[in-house]
C-alpha cells in the first residue's frame, strides 16, 4: 500500500492578528500532485476547523499518517514546528516536512530550533515532494534530494535548489475536495483562490513571494485556468474566486484572452485580483469587468513618492490616481493596499500616505506594518542597522511594529494606523455606502467599519 502523507495548516499563534481562513492553495497543489501518483492523502486544516493543539493531535491520531507535512508563512512557523513535535508524539516513526516561504530562507535555522522536524522543502516542492517520497516508499536515505535541507545524522545538509516549474499546465488543479470547505463559507459562500501565474518580474524589497518563486514570470494558458474555473462550478458549486496572482495583469493579452474564455463559455461568476497600477488602462478593466471582475486591489503602498522609491516599486503617485479613477468609472471595486512604517519612513510621510488614500476613495483599505520577512533586503537592512527589536515570529502579523528606526518610534506608528483607520472607516456616509453595495466585499467593509466605530466610541469613553 502506498505511503499515507497527512498535510497540515498549522493553527494561527494565540493573540496574533488573524485573516480570515482560505483554503491553502500551496497544501492543495502538493496534494493533488501525490493524489496523482497514487499517495494516501488528506488535510488538516487548523486554521479553517479552528482546532487547537490537542484536538490537532486527536485528528492526526485518527490517522496515523506516514509522513506529515505542514506549510507555514513566518506567522505561523513556530506554530507548524509544534505540530511536528506532536506529530513525532503521535508516532515517534513518522516522517515530519515543513515548507512554505519562511523556511525556504530560515531551512538550517529551522532543524536546529525544531529537533523533531526531518526536513525542509524549499521553495516550489511539487517535484521535490515527488522525488522525497518515492525515496520514503523505497526506504531510501533522503537526505540529497534537490530542493532540501535535511539531516544527515548531526549533520544539516543543504541541497541546491531545484530549478522552478516552467510548464504550469502540467499540475493538476488543487486538491479542493480534501478541504473542510463548510468552514471556509464567507456570508454565505466560499470564495475559491487561483493561481494563474507564479513569478514576479518584479523585485519589491518587503516582498517575499518573489524570492520564493522567482523573477521569471511564468503563466499558465488561459484555456487552463478557465478550465479549472470552469471544473470548481460544476463540481463545488463555486460563485466567487480571487485570482492570487502577485501581479495578475502582467501580460494584459493574457488577462484578456482568460477574460474572453470566461464569456464564452458563459460562466456566471464574480471574481477579484491583485494588479500594479501601472499594469492596467481602461479597456483593459472594462473587459474584466465584462467577464465578472467585482474588484481590484492595487498594490499602492505609499502616498509618499519618497517611500516609494525607497521600495522599489517604479511608479508615480499620479500612476496610482489615474488607475484607481478608471477603475472606479468603470465600475469596479477598488482597494488599497498600503505599507506603513518603511524604514524611510517618517511621521510626515505617513501623514502624506494617509491623506493619499483618502483622495482615492478607494472601497476598502488595508494599512499594514512594514515586516522584515527573512529572504527580503528589508530584513537584511533592519539586521544590519540594528533596528530589528522583535525576534519572535508570533508576532510577525503585519499588525505589530517588528523594528524601530530613529525616524518614527513604534508607538507613533501604532497610534497613527489606528488614526489611519478610523479616519477612513468611521464616516457615516462610508458605511451606507459599503451596506448598500452588499456582496462579500461590501458587508466584510460594513463589519470593519462598524468595529472601528465601536473601538472609537470605546476609546472616547
Amino acid at each position: 500500500m502506498k505511503t499515507h502523507v497527512t498535510f497540515v495548516n498549522p493553527p494561527y499563534p494565540p493573540g496574533a492578528h488573524q485573516h480570515p481562513p482560505f483554503i491553502p492553495l500551496g497544501i492543495g497543489y502538493l496534494a493533488a500532485v501525490l493524489e496523482k501518483a497514487g499517495y494516501k492523502v488528506d488535510v488538516i486544516d487548523c486554521q479553517a476547523m479552528k482546532l487547537s493543539y490537542d484536538q490537532f493531535k486527536e485528528e492526526l491520531a485518527k490517522r496515523n499518517p506516514d509522513v506529515v507535512g505542514m506549510s507555514a508563512t513566518t506567522l505561523i512557523y513556530k506554530s507548524g514546528g509544534e505540530c511536528a513535535r506532536i506529530a513525532k508524539e503521535v508516532n515517534p516513526k513518522v516522517i515530519t516536512l515543513l515548507g512554505g516561504s519562511h523556511v525556504s530562507f530560515w531551512d538550517a535555522n529551522a532543524l536546529k530550533e525544531h529537533p523533531t522536524l526531518d526536513i525542509v522543502v524549499r521553495k516550489e516542492g511539487e517535484a521535490t515532494l515527488l522525488d522525497l517520497m518515492e525515496r520514503i516508499e523505497a526506504e531510501q536515505p533522503y537526505y540529497d534530494v534537490v530542493g532540501t535541507t535535511c539531516r544527515n545524522g548531526d549533520e544539516i545538509v543543504k541541497n541546491p535548489d531545484r530549478p522552478y516549474i516552467q510548464d504550469l499546465d502540467a499540475l493538476p488543479f488543487p486538491a479542493h475536495h480534501l478541504f473542510p470547505l463548510d468552514y471556509l463559507n464567507k456570508f454565505g459562500i466560499v470564495i475559491f483562490p487561483v493561481y494563474t501565474s507564479r513569478g514576479c518580474p518584479y523585485w519589491c524589497s518587503f516582498c517575499s513571494a518573489v524570492r520564493m518563486f522567482g523573477r521569471g514570470y511564468r503563466m499558465r494558458s488561459p484555456k487552463n485556468v478557465v478550465d479549472e474555473l470552469e471544473h470548481l462550478v460544476k463540481t463545488f458549486g463555486a460563485q466567487q474566486f480571487t485570482f492570487y496572482d502577485d501581479a495578475f495583469t502582467v501580460d494584459q493579452n493574457r488577462t484578456r484572452e482568460i477574460c474572453r474564455l470566461i464569456i464564452d463559455r458563459g460562466l456566471k461568476i464574480k471574481w477579484d485580483c491583485e494588479a500594479r497600477v501601472d499594469m492596467v488602462d481602461r479597456e483593459l478593466l472594462q473587459t474584466m469587468k465584462d467577464a465578472g471582475c467585482i474588484a481590484v486591489w492595487f498594490g499602492v503602498e505609499a502616498g509618499s513618492q519618497l517611500v516609494i522609491d525607497a521600495m522599489g516599486k517604479g511608479y508615480k503617485l499620479e500612476t496610482i490616481k489615474n488607475s484607481f479613477k478608471t477603475a472606479q468609472d468603470v465600475g469596479l471595486m477598488t482597494v488599497a493596499s498600503v505599507v506603513l512604517g518603511f524604514p524611510e519612513e517618517t511621521p510626515e510621510t505617513l501623514r502624506e500616505t494617509t491623506k493619499f488614500i483618502e483622495a482615492l476613495n478607494p472601497d476598502d483599505v488595508g494599512y499594514y506594518i512594514a515586516t522584515p520577512y527573512p529572504g527580503t533586503p528589508m530584513h537584511e537592512l533592519v539586521v544590519k542597522k540594528g533596528w530589528l527589536k522583535v525576534t519572535d515570529f508570533n508576532r510577525y502579523d503585519t499588525a505589530t511594529p517588528i523594528f524601530e528606526t530613529p525616524y518614527i518610534s513604534s508607538e507613533q506608528l501604532v497610534e497613527m494606523r489606528e488614526k489611519a483607520f478610523h479616519s477612513f472607516y468611521v464616516r457615516i456616509g462610508y458605511i451606507w455606502k459599503m451596506w448598500r453595495k452588499g456582496g462579500v466585499y461590501g458587508k466584510s467593509a460594513t463589519r470593519t467599519a462598524l468595529a472601528h466605530l465601536r473601538r472609537k466610541i470605546k476609546a472616547a469613553f
